[in-house]
């Protein structure tokens, strides 16, 4: 069998964002309706400054409207957008401006708390402005004063928006036309902490005073499965930035945060560690065994959790041998380590659970301000 060899992230292929693409789009579109003919190369300068050539898929035209198709290439990022079918449609009109709008696959806004107002197409400031201005530099170009319609559909994109965020954060139809850089950076952190931040701010936005921050898929299906009485929009899955969504939730004066995570994670932010990838830092196992000694373990159960390979066997030892107050006092390690990184503001409700959303530990830490 061949050894699978990891790119180093360096050398990974940048790619180009929605809202690129939708601009590289219309500008073939509508040069081809003015010149009336294909028109399947445009260069476009993106808002990092760099000048990018694209190349069409499709072109149509008639003496009406025209439609270029570009595929988006997302480089060595696993977006979800990756080669999704991008249309841009334009045409001209008697009206001055120019008019755009979401089509087919591309979501619109139904609650508040977004860039982009309720009942607008989902297409974020800067891409907006990209379209727009690239529209009224090619009618610059031609010394044309009429308006024009653009409609940016991407086919595929009600199915592709089922591996996004869109439906909690009340965008509906399809996805949205996003980037503020024009470039995509492969495994892109800031990409993810902007995800973060922007369910945060609907969450708020929709009157949501109690979030629930967790680490996964499963810690989230729990969250959302013991509070039912939760809004939707409360659940958020922060994945390895622990510290980045602590704090975002304390800038936007959430009252109360519950934590949900499994051994592996929530060890490390029981150390004080906030950003809990697993190649940011070890699992430190005498710390664990620490907490096993104030929880009263033996000190052959507490050996054997120093020599263990995985937070999650140090776990399941507690567990076999009836150890609950090793994970209440994980918890509430965790807890105060949360205070102590954002420096107070809120209430903390920590669960730890097992893999088959078993509760190990749950403890709640309240922040003791007599002013509050």
């Amino acid at each position: 069998m061949k050894k699978k060899v990891e790119k180093d992230p360096k050398d990974m292929r940048h790619g180009y964002t929605t809202g690129a693409n939708a601009t590289a789009a219309t500008k073939a579109a509508l040069l081809s309706l003015l010149l009336q003919k294909e028109v399947r190369q445009v260069s476009i300068r993106l808002p990092v400054g760099e000048v990018v050539t694209f190349n069409m898929e499709n072109v149509r035209f008639n003496e009406c409207e025209a439609s270029a198709t570009i595929i988006k290439d997302g480089g060595d990022d696993p977006d979800a957008t990756h080669g999704a079918q991008m249309i841009a449609t334009v045409q001209l009109s008697l009206d001055e401006g120019i008019h755009l709008d979401g089509g087919i696959g591309v979501g619109r806004v139904t609650k508040p708390g977004l860039p982009v107002a309720v009942g607008e197409a989902a297409i974020n400031p800067v891409p907006r402005k990209m379209i727009i201005e690239a529209a009224i530099d090619v009618l610059e170009k031609f010394s044309l004063v009429k308006g024009v319609s653009i409609i940016i559909s991407v086919p595929d994109g009600e199915e592709i928006a089922k591996k996004t965020l869109n439906g909690r954060l009340g965008i509906i139809g399809g996805i949205s036309i996003l980037g503020t850089r024009g470039t995509v950076v492969p495994f892109s952190t800031s990409a993810f902490k902007a995800s973060i931040a922007q369910a945060i701010q609907v969450a708020v936005t929709n009157g949501c005073d109690h979030l629930f921050l967790t680490t996964g898929g499963r810690s989230e299906k729990f969250a959302i499965e013991t509070h039912p009485e939760a809004k939707e929009e409360a659940f958020i899955e922060m994945g390895d930035f622990v510290g980045f969504a602590l704090k975002q939730c304390k800038a936007k004066k959430v009252k109360k945060i519950t934590l949900v995570g499994m051994m592996g994670k929530f060890s490390k932010v029981a150390q004080g560690i906030m950003m809990v990838h697993s190649k940011s830092a070890p699992v430190d196992f005498n710390f664990l065994a620490e907490v096993a000694k104030e929880a009263g373990v033996p000190t052959e159960l507490q050996e054997e959790i120093r020599g263990a390979n995985t937070a999650s066997q140090v776990g399941t030892l507690m567990l076999e041998y009836e150890y609950h107050a090793f994970f209440s006092k994980l918890c509430l390690s965790i807890g105060n380590m949360s205070l102590k990184e954002i420096r107070g503001g809120l209430d903390i409700e920590v669960y730890i659970i097992s893999m088959n959303k078993e509760v190990l530990g749950r403890e709640v830490v309240v922040w003791d301000n007599p002013l509050k």
